[in-house]
């Protein structure tokens, strides 16, 4: 299923995710090459909100450019099939192996800002990613590594923590805290 028909189906949860639903649909029609970083605008990203099977606890990582805990994923790079794309980036930024969608719906929806950074010895301007985030389940008791070009930490944390543990508040009020909020309400 396209990223438009993903959109099209999915309930906004809040006012931030009806907002950025409504902004993601008019970034589909009125930018080029959305699932490129050529685009240095905005492009599509995808992540992946991992919990155990009991639901209990979240998979985070300490992003290096970020210089926060968050969640795990990554650009599209071309790719269309962004729960695929999840997938692979939750297993290449974490180790995990035994991990499945929970559900193949689109979960929610961001438009992210990043600012400006250096990658790769590179400066990358400030811009927007329109993030398709995706729920998964993992085995917590998979062994865990560290992607030390991405990150610093991997670990297990109960929902709860994820607050304490996230050095960017907007993440959290905005994203995490609505990521669980779904979540309880999901099962």
């Amino acid at each position: 299923m396209d990223l438009e028909q993903q959109l099209n189906e999915l309930v906004p949860f809040n006012e931030q995710e009806a907002c950025d639903r409504l902004a993601a649909l008019r970034c589909l029609q009125e930018q080029p090459n959305l699932y490129l970083r050529q685009n240095e605008l905005v492009h599509i990203t995808t992540s992946a909100w991992i919990v155990n099977a009991a639901r209990t606890r979240v998979l985070m990582a300490y992003h290096n450019i970020m210089q926060s805990w968050a969640w795990l994923g990554g650009h599209a790079d071309g790719e269309t099939d962004l729960l695929a794309v999840a997938l692979r980036e939750a297993r290449e930024e974490s180790g995990v192996t035994h991990i499945r969608p929970v559900t193949n719906r689109l979960y929610s929806v961001e438009m992210l800002t990043v600012d400006g950074h250096i990658k790769r010895g590179r400066y990358v301007s400030s811009h927007l990613h329109l993030n398709a985030t995706y729920l998964l389940e993992a085995d917590e008791h998979d062994p865990l590594f560290v992607k030390a070009d991405e990150n610093s930490g991997v670990r297990w944390m109960a929902l709860d923590d994820v607050e304490a543990a996230c050095s960017k508040r907007w993440d959290w009020e905005y994203i995490y805290a609505k990521l669980n909020a779904k979540l309880k309400a999901y099962q």
